[in-house]
């Protein structure tokens, strides 16, 4: 009898499983459909940092495409990149709603905060992106111009629309993951993995990693990989921070 409970329980975990993982791809395929309405809106707004870094330099900007179906398709990864960017906390939704009944309610309020730093990190990751760091990136390669006076012909950036939104959403993605140091540091204190005392010990060794992550994460330009790196150093500081408090809580748990 017990073989048959074990069994039907995990049937129908599997169930509900199944379940959330359909209306989590229902959700985003809706919102797909619905962000493809709205792509050219979405693309201006993506590429209103290279607009602004260009304004009024007195040459006539555009971006170009080299292949039919190009811009097409650059549209559909632009409105799927909007409906998984939107529809993320929904997903996290769902997979709380799946694990939340095995919990104890304890565990339930430990969970709970990172459920909501997650998106809101990935959020400032990516505000970090197109507010500060695409727009001095683009300043930065631009400089590269050239009016042909010492090369005898000019060279001018022409970007292309899909080269030109792939770099930026892959740094959107890049800055967002990355800022989940925090809390991925903070759970692995929880289950007793690491704590405040071990990432202090490897704090240099964490200092190389890091910029050798915003080397491959980003394009080979300083401004990127020193923007990704900085943010990280100091997420980690604060990965500590938040670590000890962990430490303490659990002291005086075991103390009461």
């Amino acid at each position: 009898m017990n073989n048959e409970e074990n069994e039907g329980g995990f049937i129908s975990h599997l169930t509900e499983l199944r379940k959330r993982l359909i209306h989590s791809f229902l959700f985003l395929f809706a919102f797909f459909i619905g962000c493809y309405f709205f792509a050219e809106n979405i693309y201006g707004f993506l590429v209103d940092p290279y607009a602004k870094a260009v304004e009024g330099d007195g040459s006539e900007r555009r971006l170009i495409f080299t292949a039919l179906q190009e811009t097409f398709l650059t549209y559909l990864k632009v409105s799927f990149f909007t409906a998984f960017f939107v529809t993320c906390p929904f997903i996290l939704m769902q997979i709380w709603k799946f694990i939340a009944p095995g919990l104890y309610k304890h565990e339930k309020l430990a969970i709970m905060p990172y459920l909501i730093l997650t998106p809101i990190l990935f959020l400032l990751g990516g505000m970090l992106v197109y507010y500060l760091i695409m727009p001095l990136a683009i300043k930065f390669f631009l400089s590269f111009e050239s009016t042909g006076l010492s090369t005898n012909l000019p060279i001018q950036l022409e970007a292309k629309v899909n080269e030109y939104l792939s770099l930026v959403m892959k740094l959107i993605f890049a800055f967002g993951l990355s800022f989940q140091l925090p809390v991925v540091l903070s759970l692995l204190a929880r289950v007793g993995v690491v704590d405040s005392d071990f990432l202090k010990n490897r704090r240099k060794y964490v200092v190389v990693i890091i910029f050798a992550a915003a080397a491959l994460l980003t394009p080979p330009d300083p401004i990127t990989q020193i923007g990704l790196a900085i943010p990280l150093l100091i997420l980690y500081e604060l990965s500590i921070f938040s670590v000890k408090i962990i430490e303490n809580k659990n002291l005086e748990k075991t103390d009461a």
